[in-house]
């Protein structure tokens, strides 16, 4: 799992991206810059492009994601490695010419079209999802349900405490009540009440 993160976008605490990269065990986060106009693979390890696995990497521009979860003897897909762009739509989109060819360039089915639940940014299209969002739902689509599960709960406190944050009170509790945080994440809403 690599989070390829734009430079303006990796000092925001708002950024999904690196919420990604804290809440998923093995996550790596490497910073895009614009100014050496082209991405290196050389700071991603080199068993990522490895001809015995695949490497997705995810765009709403992209192909649709294979059906299913992977089959247990499908070598190519159990050490599947994803590459998640993290940035605006503009910076996601060069970002992504700079990376065509590494792997194979994906987007979620369109059934996952559900709305955004990002609320620190408006998404220019119902579509659009945050990265962590985006994320949560391949764990999804290839039968990892419990990842997505625990994603999901981070990505919904990570967004409540930056509108609680930024004082945006009213704003914060809407957002709580259509939330799994009310269910499954009394512990953690405790602890963030409790500073």
């Amino acid at each position: 799992m690599h989070v390829l993160i734009h430079r303006h976008e990796r000092q925001k605490p708002s950024s999904p991206g690196t919420l990604v990269a804290r809440a998923v065990a093995g996550a790596a986060c490497h910073v895009y810059q614009k100014a050496s106009r082209h991405f290196s693979a050389s700071g991603l390890p080199a068993d990522a492009f490895a001809a015995d696995r695949e490497f997705w990497i995810l765009h709403p521009c992209g192909e649709p994601l294979p059906a299913g979860p992977p089959a247990a003897a499908d070598k190519r897909r159990a050490g599947m490695g994803i590459l998640l762009l993290d940035g605006t739509w503009r910076q996601a989109g060069e970002m992504l010419r700079t990376v065509e060819g590494l792997g194979r360039c994906v987007r979620l089915p369109d059934a996952a079209a559900a709305p955004s639940r990002y609320w620190l940014r408006d998404q220019p299209e119902p579509g659009h999802l945050s990265t962590a969002e985006a994320l949560a739902r391949v764990f999804h689509a290839v039968g990892e349900p419990a990842a997505a599960q625990q994603l999901q709960l981070h990505f919904e406190l990570h967004v409540y405490a930056m509108l609680l944050a930024r004082g945006k009170r009213e704003m914060a509790e809407r957002y709580l009540g259509h939330s799994p945080l009310l269910a499954e994440g009394r512990d953690a809403l405790e602890r963030l009440h409790a500073r």
